[in-house]
């Protein structure tokens, strides 16, 4: 009988482990061939979403080829916004788009809350087909896109690099925005909750553009719907030793270095950081860190990305409570072999910081 490899829970809840879990934002897509060779023959990026025998076979695909500690659900941020009606689309070269973006207080007040068993349902039989196959070798993670971060594509109709319509709401209406974050929020739990009820594992809350905000902007129109998400999810209670049915949770923030300490008061059991943060500099044990090698690492020889990884291990030391991965997603063009020589140099060198039992 296979053995269930649960150190990246085990990691998650601060407890012993026998070495540092690895895995990979991102680690399911573009990087690998046989996902680019799936995509060519299924045409496009949303007929894998909501197919759940190829959402599945993309989940398992990294697994066949590293030794990782977790799988990650394939889906997308934007099945949220997809189910309220905005029309989703993915133009090649430049990511995704909304045919019908919101743009005042009518087109907000008009969404509906999606049932994720009913507009969403692909991606809960994509989770339960995903756990089938999986056969308890390693955990199953889910993942939501932050209000904030939906909220950004939903008003500026894609992707952005100056958020300049939604800093506009933002300032000129900022109850409308407010509306259209809570609505979000209630969504994101709903969803959330039915992926756990699917087999979720572990969820993952990513605010992929919490960084773009102010100070008191990030708290106010960010971190305030993470916490209120997290509130709301069945996750289970956390015991003093690990607790195997226990839903852990992580926040990442791209660019949220400066409210760490906030973010670890909003009722998460990680924190994701990027590869700007010093983890010697973070709190340890009771709150677990995932991160945080910069991606463009893997581009460089062996030695180098050795010794960048044997930086990281020795910044958060001897502790518990660490998830080894990348600062932001995989990028496309990772040469494989790389991603190979992360994975395992991870796991030997990090040895030498534990002696629990995985």
């Amino acid at each position: 009988m296979q053995r269930q490899n649960d150190r990246y829970l085990r990691a998650l809840q601060c407890q012993p482990v026998d070495c540092t879990p690895v895995w990979m934002m991102r680690q399911a897509g573009r990087y690998l061939p046989e996902y680019r060779q799936l995509r060519a023959k299924a045409g496009d990026f949303m007929t894998m979403c909501k197919n759940p025998e190829l959402a599945c076979e993309v989940t398992l695909q990294p697994l066949r080829r590293f030794d990782l500690d977790a799988a990650i659900i394939f889906s997308d941020i934007l099945t949220i916004p997809d189910a309220m009606g905005l029309g989703l689309y993915f133009e090649q070269g430049e990511g995704p788009k909304f045919k019908n973006p919101i743009t005042n207080f009518n087109d907000i007040n008009k969404l509906s809350i999606p049932d994720p068993e009913i507009e969403l349902t692909y991606v809960m039989d994509a989770i339960r087909l995903a756990r089938k196959e999986l056969q308890g070798k390693v955990p199953l993670i889910g993942f939501a896109g932050s209000p904030w971060t939906l909220a950004t594509y939903m008003i500026e109709g894609g992707s952005s690099k100056t958020f300049t319509k939604i800093k506009k709401m933002l300032y000129s209406d900022p109850a409308s925005l407010h509306l259209l974050l809570d609505k979000l929020a209630e969504s994101v739990a709903l969803y959330l909750n039915a992926q756990i009820k699917a087999g979720a594992q572990s969820i993952m809350i990513f605010d992929s553009w919490g960084g773009a905000l102010s100070h008191r902007s990030y708290l106010e129109f960010s971190l305030q719907y993470m916490h209120k998400i997290i509130s709301l999810l069945e996750r289970g209670t956390r015991g003093p030793s690990y607790t195997k049915d226990y839903v852990p949770v992580t926040l990442f923030t791209k660019g949220g270095g400066l409210w760490l300490d906030k973010i670890m008061q909003a009722g998460c059991d990680a924190v994701g950081v990027d590869w700007t943060v010093d983890l010697s500099t973070l709190p340890k044990e009771n709150i677990a860190i995932q991160g945080n090698l910069d991606p463009t690492v893997l581009y460089a020889d062996k030695v180098t990305i050795k010794n960048n990884i044997d930086l990281i291990l020795k910044e958060f030391g001897p502790y518990n409570g660490h998830i080894f991965n990348l600062g932001h997603g995989i990028s496309q063009d990772t040469p494989i072999e790389s991603v190979e020589v992360l994975v395992n140099t991870v796991h030997q060198l990090s040895k030498r910081d534990h002696n629990g039992e995985s």
